[in-house]
């Protein structure tokens, strides 16, 4: 199986974040994840009918040209650790400043607000760590407007990377469909990362049973107990995003049209899918506990009857021995020739006696 050693020791990625500002007026832009100094970046991808063109710049001044021309655009903004830059967004875009706090908050859970203009999303994007094995939790915060979809997140994200050489092919409906298509395209691709997820947990909890039945030990079941808690942590990231899609799927929202709805109801039901994964590996992991448990016990009762069967083989020789090892001046064997041979012989035939009957009890 793939990544059979790097899953064994998968665990979730732990950020200490920076705490929000203690006291402060709600709307206000505060950063709250990992400390970061890499430049903001902006990738926009514009397309209609008639063509697709696309631009990168690390000021929002330097795209506002771009931004302003009539034709639908996809932009994507790489990093949320700078509060003056998310303010000059806001303003520009006319968004609210309590979305702008949640978009700076990468702890934020997941949500969806409807107002007037545009929609705003927050997803929890999951994979999998190649080189440390970790679930990596990336907050992805989204925006929709009528000819605009921005996407904030923390790092470059290699499954956007795919979905914007999809754009830039020309293929596909989202040349002719409206933003909300862009939206639900975006979210595709971050719940398609969760059935990847779920596919290697999966494989690590069948490395961990026949592991459990073949070498139970103590490391087995540390490894249970991260697996509960990494489905926990999972879950907790996934499940309000059913939620979010139900919401977007009955949206009366203008911007959210009739020819998209039947897209975020499929995505609603890949949602409740996941879902129902986690919870039948988390009946799964629970059962492993027992059987981790059960294993250990039969062993020991393997290791307990062979030292039963030993114990029930030497009482009767011990008996003898005990008879013969008496400090009595008669005892009618003693002055026999051949009684040092017959006594052996006899605890023998006694051995080889006991064990054919364990043997065919099936005792042995």
């Amino acid at each position: 199986m793939k990544n059979r050693g790097k899953l064994k020791r998968m665990d979730v990625r732990k950020i200490v974040p920076k705490t929000a500002v203690k006291g402060a007026v709600p709307g206000t832009i505060s950063y709250v994840g990992k400390p970061r100094n890499e430049q903001i970046k902006f990738d926009i991808v514009e397309y209609d009918e008639s063509g697709i063109t696309e631009h990168t710049a690390d000021t929002l001044s330097k795209l506002t040209d771009v931004i302003a021309s009539p034709a639908k655009k996809w932009i994507k903004v790489t990093g949320v650790h700078d509060a003056d830059l998310l303010k000059d967004i806001g303003n520009y875009f006319s968004i609210n400043h309590l979305d702008l706090e949640d978009i700076a908050n990468t702890t934020q859970r997941p949500r969806i607000e409807e107002r007037d203009n545009y929609i705003f999303i927050v997803m929890k994007l999951l994979q999998l760590d190649s080189e440390t094995g970790d679930v990596v939790i990336e907050q992805v915060s989204i925006l929709m407007g009528k000819k605009w979809v921005i996407s904030f997140h923390e790092t470059e994200l290699q499954p956007f990377d795919i979905l914007r050489q999809r754009i830039l092919s020309g293929k596909g409906r989202i040349m002719k469909m409206q933003t909300d298509y862009l939206a639900f395209a975006i979210a595709d691709v971050v719940i398609d990362q969760y059935f990847n997820l779920i596919d290697d947990i999966g494989e690590t909890i069948e490395d961990t049973e026949e592991r459990l039945i073949l070498e139970p030990d103590r490391s087995s079941q540390e490894s249970i107990y991260r697996l509960k808690r990494r489905l926990v942590y999972v879950k907790k990231s996934i499940a309000p995003v059913r939620e979010v899609v139900n919401t977007l799927q009955r949206s009366e929202h203008p911007l959210i049209h009739d020819e998209t709805r039947i897209y975020f109801r499929n995505i609603y039901d890949h949602t409740i899918q996941v879902i129902e994964t986690i919870e039948s590996l988390r009946d799964i992991t629970s059962g492993m506990m027992d059987l981790y448990l059960s294993t250990v016990s039969n062993r020991m009762n393997e290791i307990m009857k062979v030292l039963t069967i030993f114990s029930a083989v030497f009482i009767p020789l011990t008996f003898l021995a005990g008879v013969y090892g008496m400090n009595f001046k008669y005892l009618p064997e003693t002055g026999w020739h051949w009684g040092y041979f017959a006594f052996w012989g006899v605890c023998i035939i006694l051995a080889l006696f006991m064990l054919v009957i364990f043997k065919r009890r099936k005792w042995l």
